[in-house]
C-alpha cells in the first residue's frame, strides 16, 4: 500500500502526517490528536496561510528591530541587504580578489566615515581612522565588550582571549604572554631555525617552481605545532593540519551551518580537533607530575599554561580555556606569518634592489658564524633592514584586517547613536576622514549587533603615510618621524595588542635568513 510524501508539517500542538491510501481512494491526510480528515487542497491552503503569517511576523519583527523608533534619524547610513547574507558575499569576493581596500573605500566615499551593513550573518557598523582605532582599542570595558560574532565564537571557542573581558582577559592574557615574551622566545631560535631548514630541504630544494602560499601555510603550521603545542613531526601533525585548514576556511564564510558549507566544515573540524587537544593536555599534565620529566615549564605553550598557578596554588586556566586559546593562537599565528612570508618572497622575486640589500645584511651575519651554526637572538637583532621591509609589507598587506566589538550601553558618537547590544567594526585603510564613529545593527534571532573596524584602512591614508601605494621601507627608519598613534596597527593596539607579535617577528626573520642560507634563489634575475 503506497504512502504519500514523508514530509510532515507542525502547527502548534498538531502534526499533519501522511495517511496511507488505497489506489481507488483520494489522497487523505490525518491530523493526529484531532481525528479529522482534510482534503489535499484544504491542507495546502492551510499551509500557505501559516507560511504567510510566519513571513509577516518575521518582516514585522525585522522592521522594529532594525528601525527602533527612539533612534530614528540617528543611526548610521547604509543598507543591511538580504537577510543573513547581507553584504558578506561581496566582501568575500573582494577579499579573494585582493580588492578589499577598494570595497571599503567605495563605502566610505558613498556613506561617509561611519556606516552600517550586514556582514557574516549580523548587522554591523563600520568605523575607520586613527581616532576610531584608538576608541576601539582603548575604550572602557563598560562601553564596549570584545565579543566576536557568535559564528566566529563557535569556531574559536567561547573562552578564547578574543571573547574574554575584565579580569578573565587579564588572567588569560598574562598566562599566554608569559610564554610568548622575549625572554622565553630567545631559547627557541635554534629550534625554529631547524624546523624551517627541514621544511626548505623537504619542499623547496631541487624544485624549479613552487607554490609559495600553500608551502608557507604548511611551514607556519609546523612551527606552531612544534613550539606552541610541542607536537613533533609525524602522524599527529598530519591529522591536525586539514582540520585547521577547514576551520580557517570557515572564519570568513557565510555562517550557514548546513552540510557541505565551509562554515559547517569548520564546526565539524573543531569537534574533531578538541578531543585531540584534550588528549594532548592530559598527556602533558601526566608528564608534569613525574619529577623526572618535569624539565622546563616553558617547553611549549600548553605545558606552560598547565604549569601556571595562582597565588593560592590553584590552576590559572581551565581545560576549556587552554583548548580555546590553543586553537585561537594556532589560527591567528598560522595566517599572520604565512601571509607575511608569502608577500616577502614575492617581493624578493620582483625587486632586485631590496633583494640585494637584504642579501648583504644576511651575508654579513653568516660570515661571522661557523658553517651550520644555528642562529641566535643576537643575530636576529642585526636584521634591521629585513624587519623594516617586513614592517612595510605589514602596512600594505596587514594579515588581520577585521576586528569586532559590541556595545554594552547606548553610545552617542559623532552624531550617531549606537544602541546597547549592537556590535561595532572599525577599519584602518585609506581613511579620508580624521574622525571615526562606531555603528550598530540588530540581528533578528540573537539581537546581536556588531561594530567592526578594518584595521588596514589608515595604513593607506595619504594624510598619514606619504605616497601610501609606494613600497618604501625607509619610512620606518629611526630618523623618520613616526606616524600618529593608532595609525599603524597590524597587530592591534592598546591593552589588547597581539601577544604574539614578537613570535611573528622571530619566525619571519629566521625564515628569510634560512632561505638565503640554503641556496634557494628567491630574487629577480
Amino acid at each position: 500500500m503506497p504512502f504519500v510524501s514523508l514530509i510532515s508539517l507542525h502547527v502548534g500542538s498538531f502534526r499533519l502526517m501522511p495517511f496511507p491510501y488505497d489506489d481507488n481512494l483520494p489522497t487523505l491526510y490525518k491530523v493526529t490528536g484531532v481525528h479529522k480528515v482534510f482534503s489535499r487542497t484544504t491542507l495546502t491552503f492551510l499551509a500557505m496561510v501559516i507560511m504567510i503569517l510566519l513571513l509577516l511576523l518575521i518582516l514585522v519583527t525585522t522592521y522594529f528591530l532594525f528601525h527602533p523608533k527612539k533612534y530614528n534619524g540617528q543611526l548610521p547610513p547604509g543598507s543591511l541587504g538580504p537577510p543573513v547574507i547581507g553584504q558578506s558575499l561581496s566582501l568575500l569576493r573582494a577579499l579573494k580578489a585582493d580588492r578589499v581596500d577598494k570595497w571599503f573605500q567605495e563605502k566610505i566615499t558613498n556613506l561617509g566615515p561611519v556606516w552600517k551593513a550586514s556582514l557574516f550573518g549580523y548587522p554591523t557598523v563600520v568605523l575607520h581612522g586613527p581616532i576610531a582605532n584608538k576608541f576601539i582599542y582603548t575604550c572602557d570595558g563598560n562601553l564596549l565588550s570584545n565579543t566576536q560574532p557568535p559564528s566566529l565564537a563557535r569556531i574559536f571557542g567561547s573562552r578564547n582571549i578574543l571573547e574574554l573581558s575584565g579580569n578573565d582577559h587579564k588572567r588569560v592574557r598574562a598566562a599566554i604572554v608569559l610564554f610568548l615574551k622575549v625572554e622565553v622566545l630567545k631559547q627557541y631560535v635554534a629550534k625554529v631555525d631547524e624546523e624551517i631548514r627541514h621544511h626548505l630541504q623537504t619542499h623547496w630544494h631541487g624544485k624549479h617552481e613552487v607554490q609559495v602560499q600553500p608551502l608557507m601555510k604548511t611551514l607556519t603550521f609546523n612551527m606552531i605545532c612544534s613550539l606552541l603545542f610541542g607536537i613533533e613531526r609525524g602522524s599527529q601533525r598530519e591529522k591536525m593540519l586539514p582540520l585547521f585548514r577547514y576551520m580557517m576556511g570557515g572564519v570568513l564564510s557565510i555562517p550557514i551551518n548546513l552540510p557541505f558549507t565551509n562554515y559547517n566544515r569548520a564546526i565539524m573540524a573543531r569537534k574533531k580537533l578538541v578531543p585531540m587537544i584534550l588528549h594532548l593536555i592530559h598527556a602533558k599534565r601526566d608528564a608534569l607530575k613525574e619529577e623526572t620529566k618535569q624539565g622546563d615549564p616553558h617547553k611549549d605553550l600548553i605545558t606552560s599554561l598547565l604549569s601556571i598557578r595562582d597565588d593560592d596554588g590553584s590552576k590559572m586556566m581551565s581545560e576549556e580555556e587552554i583548548i580555546d586559546n590553543a586553537i585561537s593562537v594556532m589560527l591567528a599565528g598560522h595566517d599572520t606569518t604565512s601571509i607575511l612570508l608569502t608577500f616577502f618572497v614575492r617581493l624578493l622575486a620582483n625587486n632586485k634592489s631590496i633583494y640585494s640589500t637584504i642579501f648583504r645584511e644576511h651575508k654579513e651575519i653568516s660570515s661571522n658564524k661557523a658553517s651550520e651554526e644555528a642562529l641566535t637572538w643576537e643575530d636576529l637583532t642585526k636584521m634591521k633592514y629585513t624587519w623594516r621591509v617586513a614592517t612595510e609589507i605589514l602596512r600594505i598587506y596587514p594579515p588581520a584586517s577585521l576586528n569586532f566589538r559590541r556595545t554594552k550601553k547606548d553610545i552617542e558618537y559623532g552624531g550617531f547613536i549606537i544602541p546597547q547590544g549592537w556590535q561595532v567594526r572599525h577599519q584602518n585603510k585609506q581613511s579620508t576622514e580624521s574622525s571615526t564613529i562606531p555603528y550598530t545593527l540588530n540581528h533578528i534571532s540573537m539581537i546581536c549587533l556588531q561594530v567592526m573596524i578594518a584595521m588596514s584602512m589608515t595604513h593607506m591614508d595619504d594624510s598619514l603615510f606619504q605616497n601610501p601605494t609606494m613600497f618604501d621601507p625607509t619610512r620606518f627608519e629611526k630618523h623618520v618621524p613616526s606616524p600618529p598613534p593608532f595609525s599603524y596597527v597590524p597587530f592591534g593596539g592598546g591593552p589588547r595588542i597581539c601577544p604574539g607579535n614578537e613570535f611573528v617577528k622571530m619566525e619571519t626573520l629566521i625564515g628569510i635568513d634560512s632561505s638565503f642560507g640554503d641556496n634557494i634563489h628567491l630574487g629577480a634575475t
